[in-house]
């Protein structure tokens, strides 16, 4: 039985920390769900970004709004080589550079030895997800026979489209802030091997995903339901209205809670 490492509580939101040993390395991780809940729930998995960690505001947020106003339940992990996997200095450092990327101030650098960290950095990633998700599946209050969806932009479609593409158990996912880059064969393949419902947000002046790559992306997901929002703006101009979006979209898929047990739902006005 996993043993939570910390477990807190405030506005009606209970956050249980945990970690899961892949391979020898320890992941930490995460899970929010209502406080007190019982039974089984949906659950989205949240990627975060670049330079990122499990506990930024933006996902700690959203998971807390899940929580109180879907009644869902919301898991992150520590992508490789960030969070509580590094040092502070190590982490002060990664988000500098890609605070340079995203702001158009350093360039995108594309070279063959990024290309390989990413790469190993993904291989690394889908089985830590794998892991986290049997984890939090085994709660009583998530349940494995609920619905899971998956969120991650930037980054976390990096890793998380090739995840995706091997996890049967998810049956929606928001993706965006990425592109397909030409000879990137094994990111096309994930992508076409998606075939769930998918939404894909995109930023139109992104200094990190051109256009090009972005619309060749979301070209290259199976899925017969996909919708692509473009916004005008750079890599971190996400507006705010795309969250009710996101809301939306999962309680189309996932359904709702409803007596400690999920329900589907229509969409809301």
């Amino acid at each position: 039985m996993t043993q939570f490492t910390d477990i807190r509580a405030a506005d009606g939101v209970a956050r249980y920390s945990f970690e899961v040993e892949v391979a020898g390395v320890r992941v930490p991780a995460v899970v929010w769900a209502p406080e007190g809940a019982k039974g089984p729930r949906p659950l989205v998995l949240m990627g975060h970004g670049g330079s990122q960690h499990k506990k930024i505001d933006s996902l700690r947020i959203r998971a807390a709004q899940y929580a109180q106003r879907l009644g869902y339940a919301t898991l992150a992990i520590d992508a490789p080589g960030h969070g509580d996997r590094v040092s502070r200095e190590e982490a002060a450092r990664n988000m500098a550079e890609t605070g340079a990327r995203v702001s158009g101030q350093a360039p995108a650098d594309w070279t063959p030895e990024r290309l390989a960290r990413m790469a190993e950095r993904t291989r690394q990633a889908v089985p830590e997800w794998k892991a986290a998700l049997d984890v939090a599946q085994s709660f009583d209050f998530v349940g494995a026979e609920a619905p899971v969806g998956y969120w991650g932009v930037s980054m976390g479609t990096a890793i998380g489209v090739p995840f995706v593409a091997a996890e049967p158990r998810i049956a929606c996912a928001v993706f965006g802030l990425a592109g397909l880059r030409p000879q990137a064969s094994d990111m096309a393949r994930a992508a076409a091997a998606i075939t769930i419902p998918v939404e894909f947000v995109f930023q139109w002046d992104d200094a990190v995903a051109s256009r090009e790559h972005g619309l060749a992306l979301f070209d290259a997901f199976g899925s017969t339901e996909k919708t692509m929002h473009i916004n005008p703006g750079g890599h971190m101009g996400i507006p705010a209205f795309e969250g009710a979006s996101w809301e939306r979209f999962f309680l189309r898929h996932l359904g709702g809670v409803a007596q400690g047990a999920p329900r589907r739902l229509a969409e809301p006005a």
